[in-house]
């Protein structure tokens, strides 16, 4: 008795001592830090290899929202220096072919977004025109002569009948606004302009730009120019009834002195991001067949330059691949793709031999943990943007076959903070023996044995990834003393097309199974509290969330963001109406409405007892606020414990665009959770 007592008393003083000397416990994130936080994107390697320009995206406290500057990373001494910055936004940094110039995008406040040009020896910038709207996908001709760029040109608003004429001084309303075509809004942009975006050119010395395309189609890009500058090669969908047909384009060939576009692939399906190798003879770009199916993995393709001889090179590989790039000798492509929620960057030689490069791409959001990520490769050098468990996106380097991250943007804010362990979670799905990626976040200050309130958070999409990596929301809910558990269940992209196109008419909520395993295998591993389970997802996540309350009563609370509720309504109602009736069921509202009434979770509502919190963007038109809507009236119909919170401007791709707005979110998601949560 007397050497455990001794033992457990010098064990006490250990750790007594431990608490004095590493000082009072880190807090975890708190919702201030939304606005401290900094990221990495669209890095582009100066010719030469030995400096990188990136886009830094950072918090802005006083007008609340990230501002984006141009920053250079020096790759042989890590040193970094702003290169465009201040008031405004600067984006698309764009190398010229020589290294001596830097092309970018440049907003100041209240104006349109212009084209800049930066001489990198003097430090002079200029603005190369007045242009009447936002320069996208710019690029260098090959001489560093010109530069080419996509750019909206308003079209003619139709109109019926006609406004009495205006007093001089008279405060009217807004006019009426018409349209007569099937998108007249987008989720990104709103109501639209009439109009369509055109490919423009400009001398990268300034002058009036010049207008290559002219036809009622949106060529937008990316943009790439010929070895000898003659043409520019593009992706767009040219057809006639192109706003019915989304998921359509081709391969374009445009001479840069003017003439009409020419076809080089002809096929129905997506062909997009062209990639010219260096001696000019082949294209490489990723497309598939189109089989009108939920999900299918986008393949990497070469053609000859004048589109014969087309082949693909990855057909045995059962994963989406992106962003082809060649490498200097033409004997190879580099292409980006997601394996298991993880974003990878592998060679693809010309026989179809791929070897894996980079294994840790990523930063495709901040608030939840999506994969993405971009890359650029130039002189055996790839730089991409890297995110981990502890990292949102920074910097990373690929060169003489190793990885190294060059710069540690969150370090400063990391070092006062404890965040949460990021840890994989095996799951078997009950349902067929299949098996499920997930992870588990746990609280800064868990202590092993413990069981704590677990949240399930369901990823978008479905046809997205989620995967082992920094997220606002998984740790301001762990700081808030909760296990956060999120899986890529069945219909997750980055598993090959069989699992990504799991969902069938005539088996509604099929994934179901998988997430409730998610929940038992949390259980079973000793982390999540049986009795204090909850659950809450956006878009197709708050979607599966409102399906798994009409299904059980297990969560003692539920936060649906952004969900799809009702079919019927959704297709007809959403921004993407020609795309999500035939990718999604096959019919038409008016064609099977049982089929959709089935899917739609509205149908299990006269179930749901478990206590609800509906949020959604008041300019969401990608699921429309009265979805939304209808969830909650029928929830205070059946007299649901319910909340409803509109976030007002917010989109559904920008429900955490603004700082403040995704921490009032998060914040208000653990308000309610707490509300039910058992003491």
């Amino acid at each position: 008795m007397r050497r455990t007592a001794i033992a457990a008393t010098l064990l006490l003083l250990s750790s007594t001592a431990a608490v004095a000397q590493d000082g009072p416990a880190k807090p975890g994130l708190q919702a201030k830090d939304l606005f401290e936080l900094q990221t990495v994107s669209d890095p582009q390697i100066r010719p030469g290899g030995a400096t990188v320009a990136y886009v830094r995206a950072s918090g802005d406290v006083t007008n609340d929202r990230m501002s984006r500057s141009i920053w250079l990373v020096d790759l042989a001494s890590g040193a970094q220096q702003p290169v465009a910055a201040g008031a405004g936004q600067f984006s698309s940094p764009r190398w010229s072919p020589d290294g001596k110039r830097l092309a970018y995008v440049a907003s100041a406040e209240g104006e349109k977004p212009q084209l800049m040009v930066r001489w990198m020896e003097s430090g002079a910038t200029a603005r190369l025109a007045i242009l009447p709207e936002a320069p996208r996908n710019i690029a260098w001709s090959p001489d560093g002569k010109q530069i080419a760029f996509a750019m909206f040109v308003p079209g003619k608003e139709p109109r019926l009948g006609a406004t009495p004429e205006k007093p001089a001084g008279a405060k009217w309303a807004e006019p009426l606004r018409f349209t007569d075509k099937l998108v007249y809004r987008t989720d990104s942009q709103g109501l639209l302009q009439p109009g369509n975006t055109n490919i423009h050119i400009v001398s990268a010395s300034g002058g009036a730009p010049r207008r290559l395309t002219t036809e009622p189609f949106n060529d937008d890009g990316p943009l790439s120019f010929t070895p000898d500058g003659r043409f520019i090669v593009y992706s767009a969908n040219r057809k006639a009834d192109w706003m019915l047909d989304p998921n359509e384009s081709e391969i374009w060939r445009l001479p840069v002195e003017g003439g009409v576009p020419v076809a080089l692939t002809d096929r129905d399906g997506p062909d997009a991001e062209p990639a010219i190798s260096p001696d000019g003879r082949l294209i490489a770009f990723v497309g598939y067949d189109d089989r009108k199916s939920s999900y299918q993995d986008s393949r990497l393709y070469v053609m000859n330059a004048d589109g014969t001889g087309r082949r693909v090179l990855t057909q045995d590989f059962d994963r989406d691949v992106q962003d082809p790039r060649w490498s200097e000798d033409g004997r190879s492509i580099l292409v980006r793709y997601v394996d298991r929620g993880v974003g990878k960057v592998a060679r693809v030689g010309l026989d179809g031999r791929m070897t894996v490069l980079v294994e840790q791409v990523g930063g495709g959001s901040l608030d939840r943990p999506y994969s993405g990520g971009e890359y650029d490769s130039l002189g055996g050098v790839i730089a991409y943007t890297t995110a981990d468990a502890s990292h949102p996106s920074d910097l990373g380097i690929y060169r003489q076959g190793r990885s190294t991250r060059v710069t540690d943007l969150n370090a400063d804010l990391f070092a006062a903070r404890r965040l949460g362990e990021i840890r994989p979670l095996a799951v078997t799905s009950r349902r067929d023996g299949q098996k499920i990626d997930a992870w588990m976040v746990l609280p800064p200050d868990y202590q092993p044995g413990q069981k704590r309130p677990m949240i399930l958070e369901i990823h978008g999409g479905p046809a997205s990834a989620y995967g082992p990596t920094f997220a606002t929301d998984m740790q301001l809910y762990a700081a808030a003393g909760y296990v956060v558990v999120y899986p890529n269940a069945r219909n997750s992209s980055s598993y090959g097309e069989a699992f990504g196109r799991w969902t069938r008419g005539d088996d509604p909520f099929a994934d179901y199974e998988d997430f409730m395993s998610t929940v038992d295998a949390a259980i079973a591993a000793g982390v999540a509290d049986p009795d204090n389970l909850f659950v809450t997802g956006g878009s197709y996540g708050g979607y599966a969330s409102a399906a798994i309350i009409g299904k059980t009563d297990r969560f003692r609370a539920a936060a649906l963001q952004k969900p799809v509720i009702n079919w019927v309504s959704k297709i007809l109602t959403t921004d993407i109406a020609a795309y999500q009736h035939e990718y999604t069921y096959g019919k038409q509202p008016w064609e099977d409405p049982q089929v959709l009434w089935r899917n739609s979770p509205l149908s299990l509502v006269g179930n749901v007892k478990t206590p609800t919190f509906v949020l959604v963007g008041e300019r969401d038109y990608r699921t429309p606020i009265s979805e939304s809507e209808q969830y909650y009236g029928a929830l205070q119909l059946r007299q649901v414990p319910s909340s409803l919170a509109v976030v007002p401007g917010a989109s559904h791709g920008g429900l955490a665009a603004r700082p403040s707005q995704s921490a009032a979110r998060a914040s208000a998601i653990i308000a309610w959770f707490d509300r039910y949560r058992k003491r």
